[in-house]
């Protein structure tokens, strides 16, 4: 992964971010030598949002299948959510 100093970005903008993305996914941008943030294609941001949302449905599946799941009211829901605050 290519990284980019802040300064360069500040020089080149955007023009930068687009070179450093010709060669790879991502591009780390470090502010005074510390990687800080990363940036990507916003197809690839997409992409990594769904496999996201893909591995919480099949968790959620997982759950349900083996019966980690709990059916209530949404009044006794609220309740059970504000005593876990608490």
């Amino acid at each position: 992964m290519k990284t980019i100093a802040a300064n360069e970005l500040k020089t080149k903008g955007v023009s930068s971010i687009e070179k450093a993305l010709e060669e790879d996914a991502e591009a780390m941008i470090s502010v005074r030598g510390q990687e800080r943030y990363v940036v990507m294609d916003k197809e690839e941001y997409n992409r990594l949002r769904v496999c996201e949302l893909e591995a919480a449905l099949y968790e959620t599946r997982q759950q349900i299948a083996v019966g980690e799941f709990t059916e209530e009211s949404v009044e006794d829901h609220i309740s059970r959510i504000r005593k876990t605050a608490k």
